[in-house]
């Protein structure tokens, strides 16, 4: 079951998300920065656990980022992480949103949702807020892509 997120999902989707940080696979999250910005992610509930998350976090007018994308690993392969991104575009057709965006390692999972691959180059300054605090800074790895929405 897709769904918004609630206060009481914050420890399970930081233990998700870490657990993916953990591997270097995206950023690590605190509990304050989720409660913060719980508004901004959706869940997939199964039995009462959260398996999957994943946020939708406005940069601009015009701009939006998919981030924090997570499944647990028992749970790879069946869908969840389609229904999320699902979940996250029609949120952003609802704001009016033309364009977001996401930084990751996964590129192959990205195109197959729809996303198209493009240069860092071409996405703004403030996209690159967060590089401050990423380990991998110097030696950045993620592809960026982006999905039109109109």
């Amino acid at each position: 079951m897709i769904r918004k997120a609630k206060l009481n999902d914050v420890p399970q989707i930081r233990e998700l998300i870490n657990s993916h940080a953990e591997r270097e696979r995206m950023l690590f999250r605190s509990l304050s920065d989720l409660y913060e910005n719980i508004r901004d992610f959706f869940v997939c509930e199964v039995d009462n656990k959260v398996v999957g998350c994943g946020g939708l976090q406005t940069i601009w007018a015009d701009l939006a980022e998919l981030k924090s994308l997570a499944v647990h690993n028992d749970y790879q392969g069946r869908g969840i992480g389609k229904q999320l991104v699902q979940a996250i575009l029609t949120e952003a057709r609802e704001l009016g949103l033309p364009k977001v965006f996401t930084l990751t390692l996964e590129e192959t999972f990205f195109l197959k949702t729809g996303f198209k691959t493009v240069s860092m180059d071409t996405l703004p300054m403030k996209v690159w807020s967060e590089c401050i605090r990423c380990p991998k800074q110097a030696h950045c790895d993620e592809i960026a892509m982006t999905y039109e929405l109109v």
